[in-house]
C-alpha cells in the first residue's frame, strides 16, 4: 500500500507540474496566428479530439478524416482540406517542442526518483567511512565512460529549433511569460526540416551542437566532482567522448576521406572556439604582473586554433597543460591562490578534450575490407601467397607476413578501395593534428572470422604505418545472432596470434568488442536479441580473462528498446561477475540524443547515472545477477521459443508488403534529415536483410505496433506457464535484474504500441489474418507481463514515465491518423499530383512522431 501511494503521489506531481502548464502555455501558442489559415489553432483541439473518438471506435483513419472535414469545415474541397492538414502537422510538431521543454525545464523538480543511482548516492556512500570512499575511490580509478554520438538519420530538430528550445527551457523554468510568448512566436516560425539532404558533413554540424552547448559543460562538470571527491587524479579518462558522423562509413556509404577530413577539423576547431570562450573569462580574472606575456601567448594560439586554421596543424595538449599548470603554480605561490578555481576549470577541460573534443571512429564492413585486401595483394608484394583466397581460416591467419611497405592507392581504383586506403593514411594526420586519442579506433562491421582483423592490420602496414608506431585499437563489431555465437572462439584465435598478442600488448593488453543490438533484433526477435548478446559477453568476458586482456564492450544501442535502449543504466547496474563491466561504452543515437542529452541537466543526470551503475554493480553486485544454469535454461527456452515465432512471422509471405505498404517504409529515404539510404544495396529490390535496422524499427514505431519491441515475448511467457514454470519465471523477474530491465523496457515498447490506428485492417480482405495474428501477440504479451508483475496496466511502476508516453501519444495521435490515411490514400490514387502531396503528408508526420516518443527510432 505504502509503495502505491508513493507512486500516485508522483503521477500527481507530474501532472499538476508538467500537464498542466503544458496545457496553459498550448492554449497560448494555439492562439498565435502563424499561417495562411488563421483558424488552425482553434481547429486543431476539435481535431485532436475527433481522432481520439474516431479511434476509440476503431475506425479508419479515411473515416476519422472524412467525418472530420464534413461536421467541422463543410464545403472545402479535396485539397484545401490537405491543405488544413499541414497545417494542423505544423502545429502538432510545435507542441511536441513545447512538451520537451515543460518537461525538461521541470527535471529537477519532478525528476524520475524510480530512476535512482547518481553520483549523489555514491557521494553519501563515500560519507559513511574512510573504507567505503576508499573502495569507490578504487573502482573508479579504473573505471570509463564513453559515450558515442552517431549520425542515426532520427535527430530531426535542427540547431535553430534547439537553440530555442534551450531558451525556452530557461523561460520557462523562471516564468517568464513575455519571453515564452516571443519564443513561441520564434518556434511558430522557425522551419522544422531541411528542404534539401543535409551532406555528412552537416550531420556532423548538428551533432557538435550537443558536443559544444551540452557536453562541454557537463561532463567537466562531472569530472571535476568526481575528482573533489575521490582519489581519482591518475585517471584523466572516467569520461570520454566517441564521435561517428564522417567517420562511420558502413552507417552511411556517402562518407568520403574528405569528409573524415573535414569532419576531424571541425572538431578541433570547435574545441578551440571552447577554450577560447573560457580563456576570456580567465583572462578578465588574471590580471597579476607578471602573467602579461603568458596570457598574450595562450590567447594568440587559442584564438588562431578557433578561428584561423592552420594549413598542418599539431595537437596543442601538452603545451596548453603545461602552460596553464605553470599559470597555476604561479597564482598558489605568489597570489595567494586567488581566481585558482578559474585556471583549474580550464585545465580540466584540455584534459578530457585536448585538441579532439570527441573519438572519431573509423568504421566499415568487413565484406569491403576483403575486397581491399583482395585489390592491395594484387598491386604490391606484400609476401601472401597467391593461394590465399582458397585457404582455409586457420591457413590464411598463419600465412598472413606482418610486413611493411609504403603503398599509396591510385586514382583509378574504385571509389570504396581508394576510400579505405585513402582513410587509413589520413588517421595518422588526424592523430598529428587532434592527438592520438583523435582518432585511435577501426572498427569492422558484420566480423564473421579473425582474418576480418588482421587483413586490416595488413592493410594498415602497407599504408605508411610502422608496427612499432601503430597506434590504433582494432575492435570487431558481432552482430546477427550466428556472428555473436561464434564471437568467442573469433577473440581466442587473436588473443593467441604471434603479431596480435603483441600488439595489444603495447596497447595495455586492452581490447574493445563492439556488440550491434539492432541488427541482432531484427535478425532474431527482441528476447533472442537481448539473450545472443549476454552469453556472448559472458563468453567473451571468460576467454578475455584467460589470456589477461582488459576487455571493454562496446554497446550499439539505439533509441528504442527495440534496438537495445530503454533504460539503459538498468543494464549495466544488473550484469554480474561474469561479465565485464569496468569499461561502459555506448551509442547515443536518435532522438536518445535530445532527449537524454538535450540539456546540460538532462546530460549530467544520465551520465551520472550510468556512472553509478558501473560502479555499484562492481562493489555491491546482486548475486542473483549471477544466473545460474537454472535461471540461463528458464532464459534460453524462453528465447527460443520467441525466435521461432519472430522467424515465422519474418518468413512470412505478406510479412515485408504489409511494412512496405501501411508504414512510411518506402518513403523514409526522402525525409531531408539524413544523408544515407535506407537500406543497403539501393539498386535492388527490397529484402529484409538489406534493410537497415533503423529503418525497420522506424517503421514499425510509425505504425504503432512496434512489433520488434515485444513479438514472440507473451508466447514465451505462456509457454512457461503451460510447463508449469511460472513460479520459476515471477522468481526471476523480481531478483533479476537483467530479466527484470528486458521486460520493462519491453512493456515501455508496448505503450507506445496502438493497435486501435490500424484495426481497420480487420476486415481488408488480404492482410486481415495477418493482422489480427500481430494484435492477438501484443494483446498475449501485454496480459502475460501484468500477470507476470502483478500490475494493473503497463510501467505501473514507472508512473512518471508511463504518464508523459500517454500525453505524447495523446499530442500526436492526429499525426498518426493523418499518416495512415495518406498511406491509403496512395494506395488507391492515380493521379500524380495528388500522389505527390499524399507523399508529403506522409514524409511531415514522421518527424513529429518520431520526436514525440523521443526514443522510437
Amino acid at each position: 500500500m505504502p509503495s502505491t501511494l508513493r507512486l500516485s503521489q508522483k503521477e500527481t506531481v507530474f501532472n499538476h507540474e508538467v500537464v498542466k502548464r503544458f496545457e496553459l502555455y498550448n492554449s497560448l501558442f494555439q492562439t498565435l496566428p502563424f499561417y495562411q489559415v488563421k483558424e488552425i489553432g482553434i481547429l486543431l483541439p476539435f481535431f485532436s479530439s475527433h481522432c481520439e473518438k474516431g479511434a476509440a471506435e476503431q475506425l479508419s483513419p479515411v473515416e476519422i478524416i472524412e467525418s472530420f472535414f464534413k461536421t467541422y469545415v463543410p464545403g472545402i474541397d479535396h485539397r484545401e482540406e490537405l491543405n488544413r492538414l499541414f497545417r494542423f502537422i505544423q502545429y502538432i510538431e510545435r507542441q511536441v517542442v513545447l512538451f520537451d521543454a515543460i518537461e525538461d525545464s521541470l527535471f529537477n523538480k519532478v525528476g524520475r526518483g524510480d530512476d535512482t543511482g547518481t553520483l549523489q548516492s555514491l557521494i553519501q556512500q563515500a560519507s559513511q567511512s574512510e573504507e567505503a570512499r576508499a573502495q569507490i575511490s578504487k573502482q573508479l580509478q579504473d573505471f570509463s565512460l564513453r559515450l558515442v554520438l552517431t549520425a542515426h538519420p532520427t535527430q530531426f530538430y535542427p540547431g535553430s529549433v534547439l537553440g530555442i528550445m534551450t531558451d525556452l527551457i530557461e523561460a520557462l523554468k523562471a516564468n517568464d511569460i513575455s519571453t515564452i510568448d516571443a519564443l513561441l512566436q520564434q518556434l511558430g516560425k522557425t522551419p522544422f526540416f531541411n528542404k534539401t539532404s543535409p551532406t555528412p558533413v552537416d550531420e556532423a554540424a548538428s551533432l557538435v551542437w550537443f558536443l559544444e552547448n551540452i557536453f562541454y559543460n557537463a561532463l567537466s562538470s562531472i569530472q571535476s566532482k568526481l575528482e573533489d571527491e575521490f582519489d581519482i587524479e591518475g585517471n584523466a579518462n572516467v569520461l570520454e567522448l566517441g564521435f561517428w558522423p564522417g567517420g562511420d562509413r558502413d552507417g552511411n556509404p556517402n562518407v568520403t576521406t574528405e569528409t573524415t577530413r573535414s569532419v576531424s577539423s571541425m572538431l578541433r576547431q570547435i574545441i578551440y572556439r571552447c577554450y577560447y570562450r573560457d580563456f576570456r573569462n580567465l583572462k578578465r580574472r588574471i590580471t597579476f604582473r607578471g602573467f602579461t606575456d603568458t596570457i598574450a601567448r595562450l590567447e594568440s594560439l587559442l584564438y588562431d586554433n578557433a578561428f584561423n586554421p592552420q594549413e598542418n596543424p599539431k595537437d596543442l595538449q601538452p603545451e596548453l597543460l603545461k602552460t596553464l599548470r605553470d599559470m597555476r603554480e604561479t597564482l598558489v605561490k605568489e597570489h595567494d591562490g586567488l581566481f585558482v578555481s578559474v585556471v583549474d576549470n580550464l585545465i580540466q577541460k584540455v584534459k578530457l578534450f585536448g585538441s579532439y573534443f570527441a573519438t572519431l571512429d573509423i568504421r566499415q564492413d568487413s565484406r569491403v575490407l576483403r575486397n581491399v585486401f583482395k585489390y592491395t595483394t594484387e598491386k604490391v608484394y606484400t609476401g601472401v601467397p597467391k593461394n590465399y583466397e582458397e585457404m582455409d581460416e586457420a591457413a590464411k591467419i598463419k600465412s598472413l607476413p606482418f610486413n611493411q611497405a609504403d603503398f599509396k592507392c591510385p586514382e583509378t581504383a574504385e571509389p570504396l578501395i581508394r576510400d579505405t586506403l585513402d582513410t587509413i593514411r589520413l588517421v595518422k594526420q588526424i592523430q598529428h593534428s587532434n592527438g592520438e586519442k583523435g582518432c585511435q579506433r577501426f572498427i569492422i562491421s558484420n566480423c564473421q572470422q579473425a582474418s576480418d582483423i588482421l587483413q586490416l592490420i595488413a592493410l594498415f602496414l602497407w599504408s605508411g604505418w610502422e608496427k612499432d608506431k601503430l597506434s590504433i585499437d582494432f575492435m570487431p563489431l558481432f552482430e546477427t545472432v550466428n556472428d555473436l555465437k561464434h564471437a568467442s572462439e573469433v577473440m581466442e584465435r587473436l588473443y593467441t596470434h604471434p603479431f596480435y598478442k603483441a600488439h595489444l600488448k603495447k596497447r595495455g593488453n586492452k581490447q574493445t568488442i563492439m556488440l550491434g543490438f539492432s541488427d541482432s533484433t531484427k535478425d532474431g526477435g527482441y528476447l533472442m536479441a537481448n539473450w545472443s548478446i549476454y552469453k556472448a559477453k559472458v563468453e567473451l568476458t571468460a576467454m578475455a580473462r584467460k589470456h589477461g586482456i582488459q576487455l571493454a564492450f562496446f554497446d550499439g544501442r539505439g533509441g528504442p528498446p527495440a534496438r537495445g535502449g530503454g533504460k539503459t543504466h538498468r543494464f549495466y547496474a544488473s550484469m554480474g561477475k561474469e561479465i565485464a563491466n569496468d569499461h561502459i561504452q555506448l551509442t547515443i543515437q536518435g532522438q536518445t540524443v535530445s532527449s537524454q542529452y538535450g540539456s546540460v541537466e538532462t546530460a549530467r543526470f544520465n551520465t551520472e547515472q550510468l556512472i553509478s551503475a558501473g560502479v555499484t554493480s562492481a562493489l555491491h553486485p546482486n548475486h542473483f545477477d549471477l544466473l545460474d544454469e537454472k535461471h540461463k535454461s528458464l532464459i534460453s527456452n524462453m528465447a527460443e521459443s520467441s525466435h521461432k515465432l519472430f522467424m515465422e512471422l519474418r518468413e512470412h509471405p505478406l510479412f515485408m508488403e504489409y511494412l512496405e505498404k501501411f508504414s512510411p517504409l518506402k518513403l523514409l529515404s526522402q525525409i531531408n534529415i539524413s544523408s544515407r539510404p535506407t537500406k543497403r544495396n539501393p539498386g535492388a529490390k527490397l529484402k529484409l536483410e538489406d534493410l537497415r535496422a533503423i529503418s525497420f524499427v522506424t517503421s514499425w514505431s510509425q505504425l504503432k505496433q512496434n512489433i520488434p519491441g515485444f513479438y514472440g515475448v507473451g508466447t514465451a511467457l505462456k509457454q512457461m506457464k503451460e510447463s508449469g514454470q511460472w513460479h520459476e519465471v515471477r522468481e526471476l523477474y523480481h531478483r533479476s535484474g537483467f530479466f527484470k530491465t528486458m521486460l520493462d523496457n519491453c512493456m515501455m515498447s508496448m505503450s507506445k504500441s496502438d493497435f486501435r490506428v490500424t484495426a481497420y485492417m480487420a476486415n481488408d480482405k488480404k492482410f486481415s489474418k495477418f493482422w489480427k495474428g500481430l494484435k492477438a501477440e501484443y494483446e498475449l504479451t501485454r496480459d502475460m507481463l501484468l500477470q507476470l508483475t502483478g500490475t494493473a496496466v503497463l510501467m505501473e511502476e514507472y508512473p512518471v514515465d508511463r504518464r508523459s508516453i500517454a500525453v505524447r501519444e495523446r499530442i500526436v495521435l492526429p499525426l498518426v491518423i493523418i499518416q495512415h490515411y495518406a498511406l491509403l490514400r496512395l494506395n488507391e490514387t492515380t493521379d500524380e499530383e495528388l500522389t505527390g502531396v499524399y507523399n508529403k503528408l506522409v514524409i511531415r508526420t514522421v518527424y513529429g512522431i518520431v520526436n514525440a516518443g523521443r526514443n522510437l527510432a
